[in-house]
């Protein structure tokens, strides 16, 4: 059996520190917002709220739906933003099942730093495709995930899945 080599080269900034998102470098979110839809991996804009690509995923096709606004609260958005954010998400389904063709789906927000929110300062949630045996050895012993597609593929193939609104 010959040598496996897995290339994850955009998780390199990650694993070095350089990407960790601090409040004080600025909101990674509202930075997101700012930026070309394409070089950000941004998948969808609306009215109140944005859909990207996480660029550090946990699997392919992990992504993330925000309020545009610039909110840590839950109970900070308005009803509207509460329900455009639940309806990005509905879109995001529709196009991870589309795309990814899962099993399954992993959604969630976390609350605050010990929630584990990585950007607690910019509500945002996380949508992700899961698959039957899609879990190994590699995150356990280690300390490394494989993802299985490059981010611009990804990218491309959500983007032509997604709903238009």
């Amino acid at each position: 059996m010959s040598l496996e080599r897995l290339w994850a080269g955009w998780r390199s900034p990650y694993v070095t520190g350089i990407a960790a998102s601090d409040e004080e470098d600025g909101c990674l979110f509202c930075t997101l917002v700012a930026s070309d839809d394409e070089d950000a991996f941004i998948l969808e804009r609306t009215e109140r709220t944005f859909s990207v690509l996480n660029a550090f995923p946990y699997t392919s096709g992990h992504l993330m739906v925000a309020p545009l606004r610039h909110e840590a609260d839950l109970e900070g958005l308005s009803g509207e933003e509460g329900m455009a954010v639940f309806r990005a998400l509905q879109r995001a389904v529709v196009a991870l099942k589309e795309a990814s063709r899962p099993h399954g789906l992993n959604l969630g927000v976390n609350l605050g730093r010990v929630a584990g929110a990585g950007v607690p300062g910019h509500l945002h949630w996380h949508a992700m495709p899961r698959w039957d045996g899609d879990t190994n050895f590699m995150t356990t012993v280690a300390e490394a995930r494989v993802i299985s597609e490059d981010l611009r593929t990804t990218w491309e193939k959500l983007k032509k899945a997604w709903p238009k609104v």
